[in-house]
């Protein structure tokens, strides 16, 4: 199979950008952030899904686990499919999946069944995800793309903290049903609008699914997920915690055996070898920790400590959400200017600033003078740092890599944010069960230690200088 360098690619001066690209971008958009709302979205219901379905803890605890495993598990999966057989088609069939099965969850009384729609919804959103993730990156060119780039990465980070917020108010309204229903209306808008705005394209000639490939990365990543889900409720010594993540690591070992061999490979272990794929990912591993541990911490902290009903915790979410749309377009604009490397280096040393704040939090907070401040400021860097990571992960690769790719990247933000909430509701555990302020401090404390620590190694790691002003992706051997 011959490497994408050694085939010329197209220019900004050689390719005419689609005339209707930022409609498109608004409604990949739309659909991204539908995805990531439902990430958060059902941890504010979940105690009202408990008790109307009569749901013991660790089924309840399976409704977000369901999502959160088939959304990570496939995501590699559904980007590789976007390259074989076209990105928009396996666009619309992840985004009927999502659609139809938040329909079903919504209308279920049956805790069984709405766990399975979950599951089903996640297998959509691994669809979708990377799907269109690689529309925007294949669809702009030059500067242009650094800005859609930045407006993607403002989804990721505003879509989460957006979710708590509209949990509370459905959940508080008209009900947790409606934590579904809201993305139907969404997914038929995205589903009518999108073929008029993007271009089938071609799928790849001659390519194939690789089977055994395919399967193994499936259950690797479900199993590291799963772990790290288990880690966080059952604690880092718990046998089936290090089952989950010690068989997760052995299928990734065998993965990387089989991908040597296989002639038309899932993912080439050469393009795992580049650094801005390598570097791009590890930040975005480090921002989705940082920023879901941050979430999951303050909700727990205003709820059980501070003593908020749902509603008043989703609205202290509010300047949060704006706030990481507004890192996210100063770091679209900066990283052309000065680099990723500066700007990672900056964003995670205003999070750390933002959460050595928030671990002086008291146990009767006022939330706009005593959580507000550090909250903001981390959701600020970690917006920035989000388009970092995508950006200099997604500049550096041929377009017909661009599926799978995006992928990596969607499968870096899963892992990352269930490592960041597993390793910080452990520290945080005291807290959490006796409602106290200090297992908290002790979680926030040690996320400013984790912040510091990735900027100044973004600021060794990630490639020196600004990202490439044209549309040809650089390769780095």
């Amino acid at each position: 199979m011959a490497h994408p360098t050694a085939r010329p690619h197209a220019t900004s001066r050689t390719v005419p950008p689609a005339p209707r690209r930022w409609q498109a971008l608004a409604v990949l958009c739309l659909a991204q952030f539908m995805v990531i709302l439902d990430v958060t979205v059902v941890n504010i219901a979940l105690p009202a899904i408990g008790a109307d379905l009569d749901l013991d803890r660790s089924a309840a605890t399976w409704v977000v686990t369901a999502y959160t495993l088939c959304f990570g598990g496939l995501m590699l999966l559904g980007g590789r499919l976007a390259d074989l057989y076209g990105r928009r088609r396996v666009f619309l069939a992840g985004l009927a999946l999502f659609t139809l099965a938040s329909l079903v969850a919504g209308l279920t009384g049956s805790g069984p069944m709405l766990i399975a729609a979950r599951a089903v919804q996640g297998a959509g959103a691994a669809l979708l995800s990377p799907s269109a993730l690689s529309i925007v990156t294949t669809t702009f060119h030059g500067p242009e793309r650094h800005r859609a780039l930045g407006v993607w990465a403002a989804i990721g980070g505003g879509g989460a903290a957006a979710g708590v917020l509209l949990g509370g108010v459905l959940t508080s309204g008209p009900g947790w049903p409606w934590v579904f229903f809201v993305n139907v209306p969404v997914g038929l808008l995205v589903a009518v609008a999108l073929p008029r705005l993007v271009a089938a394209g071609p799928a790849a000639r001659g390519g194939r699914l690789d089977l055994p490939g395919a399967a193994l990365v499936t259950a690797a990543t479900a199993l590291v997920v799963y772990g790290l889900l288990r880690a966080g409720d059952a604690g880092w010594s718990d046998r089936w915690t290090l089952a989950a993540l010690g068989g997760g690591l052995v299928l990734a070992a065998v993965f990387a055996v089989v991908e040597r061999r296989a002639q038309a490979p899932l993912v080439r272990l050469g393009l795992l070898t580049r650094r801005p794929v390598i570097t791009g990912n590890l930040v975005m591993l480090a921002a989705s920790g940082l920023l879901l541990a941050a979430f999951f911490l303050t909700s727990q902290y205003l709820q059980q400590v501070a003593g908020l009903p749902a509603l008043e915790t989703g609205l202290a979410f509010l300047p949060v959400a704006v706030a990481t749309v507004v890192g996210a377009h100063l770091g679209s604009r900066l990283v052309v200017r000065v680099g990723g490397r500066i700007v990672a280096a900056s964003a995670f040393a205003c999070t750390a600033a933002g959460m050595a704040l928030l671990s002086r939090l008291p146990v009767r907070p006022d939330v706009l003078t005593d959580v507000e401040p550090g909250f903001v400021l981390a959701a600020l860097g970690l917006g920035a740092a989000f388009v970092t990571a995508t950006t200099t992960a997604m500049t550096h690769v041929a377009h017909e890599e661009a599926g799978v790719v995006s992928g990596l990247v969607n499968t870096g933000h899963e892992l990352g944010a269930g490592l960041g909430v597993a390793a910080f509701s452990t520290l945080a555990a005291t807290g959490i069960g006796a409602a106290q302020a200090g297992g908290f401090a002790d979680a926030y404390r040690a996320a400013a230690i984790g912040a510091a620590v990735t900027a100044v190694a973004a600021a060794a790691a990630l490639p020196k200088g600004r990202p490439p002003a044209g549309d040809g992706p650089i390769f780095v051997h």
